[in-house]
């Protein structure tokens, strides 16, 4: 096994790979001007805070390098841009629905099968020891990320899968020993809506749900008052006849949003190449980045780093990162999954309040081409998007981070690295806050003017002393 990673030299710009395939980010000026600076402005202080996007091979941007950025005016101007009010103020949270005594074999879709070791398929009990992440708390942290929003929980028992005969009699089974049903039913106060449903295509999960079909659910039961529904579902979904399976997506016109919990699961990692070393905030370390895009590492021995009270945000995530071992037990594992849930629920309720795909900064707006790189994406805002969403909501920006850390605080225990990692991150920005864009601005030269290994393009990594 090879030696653990230290990432002891972040790179705080994109990847080789994207001068290689032509692409550009905006620039610092084009960047304060579309988080609503003034056209003087640039964001140079910010580059230690939020780092370019990583743009590595396979990435959604390195297949659309000419995705358009939406700044903080023609996000105001957006025509179809739903508008929160005092009567539609309300972000729903609703849980994966609950499954009738009739369709019990439906649990049975949302375990995932794994290889045995005399080549037979069954689901894998250490996976399904994992606990799931729990709905309340994904509904508490988009509480904190949605922060001036009313975030509350959809009565329980108003979802419920159900026998769906009407939609097609003479495909349903009863038993799981059978031929899976063509549809389930998925019951409302008002109907019975029939999911289709197919069996996966690499064999991961039993069974997969369509996710159009539930999101035209979600726009029928939603509530007068919401601004904007989540649907959390436990089972693998697929979107079309062309692809493996879907994670989540947004009607954002329609104020809907679809999230899967199942492919987040840890104990499919090995089997869908997700790296947890390099997963955000390491996934900014300069030896995976040209790794990945196939460039030899610098073997220099990293020089002198900075003390704790001058790292910014992404050297304190990496040194929380670090400073935890790799999650292995039952309630690390669940943590990880949890994180994970969370943020693509930010991310894709962020679609309902009208935020398209980021491509100022590595940002959760990001869109995502693989499971690898959804981990490698940071949990944050940039401040391009955080200014629409502040906007939106009316929200206080400190107040905002500090209801954030108080959720990770909570989440830490020592559990898992993620929140750890966001905790020291938000940590790090709150003092930013502090101390004011010329304060910041300040720390920044003086980084920059520490010695730094120079790569291909004016990319820079600066060597840090991580905390043990």
């Amino acid at each position: 096994m090879p030696p653990a990673c230290n990432h002891t030299s972040l790179n705080y710009e994109s990847s080789l790979h994207a001068d290689d395939i032509g692409f550009h980010r905006p620039t610092a000026q084009q960047r304060a001007t579309g988080a609503g600076k003034k056209k003087q402005d640039t964001d140079e202080g910010l580059k230690q805070t939020f780092p370019a996007p990583l743009v590595l091979p396979g990435d959604d941007l390195s297949s659309d390098t000419r995705c358009p950025p939406q700044s903080l005016l023609s996000w105001v101007r957006e025509k179809k841009r739903n508008q929160v009010t005092p009567g539609r103020n309300v972000v729903y949270c609703a849980a994966s629905p609950d499954i009738q005594p009739g369709v019990n074999f439906v649990h049975s879709w949302t375990k995932p099968q794994i290889q045995g070791n005399v080549g037979t398929t069954s689901a894998s009990n250490k996976s399904t020891d994992v606990p799931s992440p729990d709905a309340k708390h994904v509904l508490e942290y988009l509480e904190a990320f949605y922060h001036g929003m009313n975030v509350k929980m959809l009565p329980p028992g108003l979802l419920r899968f159900t026998r769906c005969d009407d939609a097609d009699p003479s495909s349903f089974r009863a038993k799981a020993n059978l031929k899976e049903p063509k549809y389930i039913g998925l019951t409302t106060v008002t109907e019975t809506v029939g999911i289709r449903t197919r069996a996966s295509k690499d064999g991961i999960f039993k069974c997969q749900l369509n996710l159009d079909d539930l999101l035209d659910t979600a726009i029928s039961i939603l509530p007068d008052d919401a601004y904007a529904l989540l649907m959390l579902v436990g089972h693998d979904l697929f979107e079309d006849e062309d692809d493996d399976f879907c994670c989540g997506r947004a009607y954002g016109g329609s104020r809907v949003a679809v999230v899967s919990t199942a492919r987040y699961n840890p104990s499919l990692d090995d089997r869908q190449d997700v790296e947890r070393e390099h997963a955000w905030p390491a996934s900014h370390c300069d030896a995976y980045m040209r790794e990945s895009c196939g460039a030899p590492s610098k073997t220099k021995k990293a020089k002198p780093g900075f003390s704790d009270s001058h790292q910014t945000p992404l050297q304190a995530a990496v040194s929380a990162h670090v400073a935890l071992p790799s999650p292995r037990t039952l309630s690390q594992l669940s943590s990880l999954w949890l994180s994970r849930v969370c943020q693509t629920a930010s991310h894709e309720l962020g679609h309902c309040f009208a935020m398209d795909h980021c491509v100022y900064y590595a940002c959760v707006m990001q869109a995502t081409a693989s499971l690898a790189e959804d981990v490698r994406q940071p949990p944050y805002l940039c401040p391009v998007d955080l200014a629409k969403m502040l906007r939106a909501t009316g929200a206080d920006e400190r107040d905002r981070y500090e209801a954030l850390l108080m959720f990770c605080r909570r989440h830490t225990d020592g559990r898992a690295g993620w929140f750890e990692a966001f905790a020291a991150w938000i940590a790090g920005r709150l003092r930013e806050l502090e101390k004011g864009d010329e304060g910041l601005e300040k720390d920044s030269a003086d980084l920059l003017s520490k010695p730094i290994s120079k790569g291909k393009a004016g990319s820079k990594s600066v060597p840090i002393q991580l905390s043990p």
